[in-house]
């Protein structure tokens, strides 16, 4: 095997799961400071319920991020090495989003519905958020 054809498949199999593991870094602490200000916001306003909803959402939205996360780095290696490739979790963070809005319909004093939709949302708006920076950044 000559020695580029090593290199380049070395490269290959490094490269993408290394920026999978930095952008999820990035993107969680974004989500662990969205996280803080949320506790805040609930401690010391009068709008628990909605604090409350944004916090769960938040929450299984950090799992469904780290989730999808591990899915692309397994999909990548499976790329890469040939072989068969399996979905991306799809089911599983549906799953994730249905639990987040039973637990808030079980709790509806407690915790708003509209605002742990809207935090199940937060890891998708963080993404496109960082997507746009990091292209900002590259350019320059």
């Amino acid at each position: 095997m000559p020695c580029s054809a090593l290199f380049n498949t070395s490269f290959r199999e490094t490269k993408p799961s290394m920026e999978i593991k930095d952008m999820f870094i990035r993107q969680r602490k974004y989500i662990f400071t969205l996280l803080s200000l949320y506790v805040i916001g609930y401690g010391f306003t009068s709008y628990q319920s909605v604090f409350a909803g944004l916090i769960i959402g938040t929450s299984l939205s950090l799992f469904n991020l780290w989730l999808l996360a591990r899915k692309m780095n397994n999909f990548g290696d499976s790329v890469l090495q040939g072989k068969k490739v399996r979905s991306l979790g799809s089911l599983s963070r549906l799953a994730t989003g249905a639990l987040a809005v039973i637990i808030a319909m079980e709790y509806p004093d407690r915790i708003n519905l509209i605002f742990t939709v809207l935090g199940l949302m937060t890891s998708y708006i963080v993404i496109m958020i960082d997507f746009f920076v990091q292209s900002f950044q590259k350019r320059k």
